[in-house]
């Protein structure tokens, strides 16, 4: 019997956990039908020959309703019905170090978690240990199964191949030998809107300055949160990046810009904890830490008491520790260490296996959540 899958990642781009499954199904001999759910502003990002459909509307009702096994890593749009043994497997998208969904200050008891009409259709979560794992089952007032399995997307920063995609990735960005590649990876904020009430663009690190400063050493590889992804071009007014910043904000895989990069910035945002399997300098750049923290959003623990890198409050502050950031954050090996071992558990190579353990057992079939282990030698803990 042939088994349908259908995979979603940000609202219809080829990325993330459900890339990586569905990588690491491209060689399988056993009968299956990918289709992707696909935004029509990222359709380059897929694959040639990758099935797609819209990400909404009758066609991708569809998909979903005839399939078997639905991967995505965040909250679908569509309205559907999930049929008689489907299986929909939420990857999520990450750690979470800001307060999520039902945790977020302005959400009450009795309210409704943000999403929950899709959450009432997930039947396995998956999570990186048991820190990602008391969060999300907090956030989402979810009591189903949860499988600590690592994320699938954090895979290939410690494959074989990691090198030969460092080196392509810097190729296709024009990042020259002997450069230095800085990854700015915010996140957003609740309260950065426009005229018009949408989310906006606040980059407190002055680009222009890092351009002068940096001319023929580094490289600022500029990667938006994928809300923002449109939006940059509108925040600079139509005066374009400067010399030596690219915005890879519609790069398809996160992932492939860390082994690129020789360095992170980034704030509050759950790229911190895929990073930290790379060994390579992070930086903190908590402009509005107390702001963010006591009135916006809250943290899940105090990050900032022992932090993995150095932690910066201004641009200038910034910059000083770019200008080496292998120097700057030795200090804090130990701590990035322990950091490591405490939210990246199991960043060992191989989640997408054990992932495809639990949903696809051998053999031809439709997945069952039945399948789902519970023998603590299977290299992941299922919570009831």
């Amino acid at each position: 019997m042939r088994v349908r899958i259908v995979y979603n990642s940000f609202d219809g781009r080829y990325s993330d956990s459900p890339r990586a499954l569905h990588q690491a199904l491209l060689d399988s001999r056993e009968p299956l039908e990918h289709t992707w759910l696909a935004s029509p502003a990222h359709a380059a990002g897929f694959p040639a020959g990758t099935r797609t459909t819209s990400t909404d509307g009758p066609d991708a009702v569809a998909a979903l309703e005839a399939a078997d096994l639905v991967v995505s890593n965040t909250h679908l749009l569509p309205q559907w019905a999930k049929a008689p043994g489907c299986l929909y497997l939420q990857t999520w998208h990450g750690t979470p170090l800001k307060r999520i969904a039902a945790d977020e200050p302005h959400v009450g008891a009795d309210d409704p978690v943000p999403g929950w009409r899709d959450i009432d259709r997930w039947d396995l979560l998956l999570s990186s240990g048991p820190a990602a794992t008391r969060a999300l089952t907090s956030g989402f007032r979810w009591t189903g199964p949860v499988a600590e399995t690592g994320w699938p997307r954090n895979d290939v920063l410690l494959s074989a191949s990691a090198p030969a995609v460092r080196r392509r990735v810097r190729d296709e960005l024009g990042v020259p030998k002997g450069r230095t590649a800085v990854l700015y990876a915010p996140t957003w904020r609740d309260d950065v809107l426009d005229a018009d009430g949408r989310r906006d663009v606040q980059l407190q690190l002055d680009l222009a300055e890092f351009s002068r400063r940096f001319a023929g050493t580094h490289v600022l590889l500029l990667r938006l949160h994928y809300m923002l992804s449109d939006r940059l071009a509108e925040h600079l007014s139509g005066a374009g990046l400067p010399d030596g910043v690219v915005d890879v904000s519609t790069h398809p895989d996160i992932a492939e810009l860390y082994l690129g990069a020789d360095a992170m910035v980034t704030d509050y945002s759950s790229t911190l904890f895929d990073f930290a399997a790379t060994r390579k300098p992070v930086v903190l750049f908590a402009y509005d830490l107390e702001h963010y923290r006591d009135d916006l959003r809250g943290f899940y623990f105090d990050l900032f008491s022992s932090p993995p890198g150095p932690v910066v409050r201004t641009s200038d502050e910034l910059l000083d520790v770019l200008a080496d950031p292998v120097a700057s954050a030795a200090p804090w090996t130990q701590r990035a260490e322990a950091f490591l071992a405490e939210h990246c558990p199991l960043d060992d190579g191989g989640a997408a296996r054990r992932v495809l353990d639990l949903v696809l057992p051998a053999g031809p079939g439709r997945p069952s959540p039945a399948v789902l282990p519970t023998d603590p030698s299977a290299e992941l803990v299922v919570h009831p």
